[in-house]
């Protein structure tokens, strides 16, 4: 398995949350040496989450125990985070440019620049369109 991985958020919020594949992304996760998120992928846990309350998935009580568990699991450190920076803006609009036949939406080319500018070679994800674009970047990719 791969020392590092970075995780993109629909991945992630399979750890967390009974979804399609969830036992897999699971056992994945737990294999890789090195989980990886950016601090964008806080904020899109915290809308992911808000935005299931708001569907009635679950209450708030349970909304706010899955996000204390996910800052748990920053906290402890299995999950690495990768800062996220201004220059990240400049890569991800190159992405999109370099990438027209792909209907790369923002944020995911905001993951896709961190993910290059830190030299990393994987990405987990359940995202169609992202694995389409990591592909072309020439990344490793593992979907679920």
């Amino acid at each position: 398995m791969s020392e590092q991985v970075y995780l993109d958020t629909s991945v992630l919020a399979k750890w967390y949350l009974n979804e399609h594949n969830t036992e897999a992304a699971t056992a994945y996760i737990l294999s890789v040496e090195r989980a990886i998120i950016s601090s964008l992928t806080i904020t899109e846990m915290r809308s992911l989450l808000s935005r299931r309350r708001q569907m009635h998935d679950f209450t708030e009580k349970v909304e706010q125990q899955i996000y204390a568990a996910f800052l748990n699991d920053i906290d402890s450190k299995h999950l690495s985070i990768e800062p996220f920076r201004d220059e990240h803006f400049i890569v991800a609009s190159h992405l999109i440019a370099t990438m027209p036949n792909i209907p790369l939406r923002t944020l995911d080319a905001l993951h896709l620049s961190i993910i290059q500018q830190q030299n990393i070679t994987h990405l987990a994800t359940a995202d169609t369109i992202m694995e389409k674009a990591a592909k072309k970047m020439g990344l490793v990719t593992k979907f679920f």
